[in-house]
């Protein structure tokens, strides 16, 4: 019974899956463009490397962290966990309210801008629905 819906005697549905909950639920979710922004904080990298390994169209993870100058903060990591900074003060708030409720929010590369004396990456931002 991999990955087979089934209806328990008690009514309700029940997912058989030999994989955890997230991996089973993958190919009924949606992905829906929420909002286009950039990454704040990229001057603080420690190691500038990372930059350089980035790719358009790569996923990232949006993860809240309450800051005392910030109680809206979301931080922006790679897939490999590695932080490249956060999402804008200005742009926050809301973004902030959904992940607080329990919405699962990533990130998407649009354009990374290497040209000038601090790195620009722009990036996508989603609600993963189910």
């Amino acid at each position: 019974m991999k990955n087979e819906i089934t209806k328990s005697n008690e009514n309700k549905l029940v997912l058989m899956a030999d994989k955890n909950l997230s991996e089973a639920l993958k190919p009924l979710s949606n992905e829906i463009h929420l909002f286009d922004t950039f990454v704040s904080g990229i001057s603080n990298i420690e190691d500038k490397k990372i930059i350089k390994n980035l790719k358009i169209e790569d996923k990232l993870l949006l993860l809240r962290e309450d800051k005392n100058y910030d109680s809206n903060n979301i931080n922006i990591y790679t897939e490999d966990k590695v932080k490249i900074g956060f999402i804008p003060e200005k742009d926050n708030v809301v973004f902030a309210r959904l992940m607080d409720a329990g919405k699962l929010l990533i990130g998407k590369i649009n354009d990374i801008n290497t040209g000038g004396f601090i790195p620009v990456i722009s990036i996508g931002i989603y609600l993963v629905d189910y």
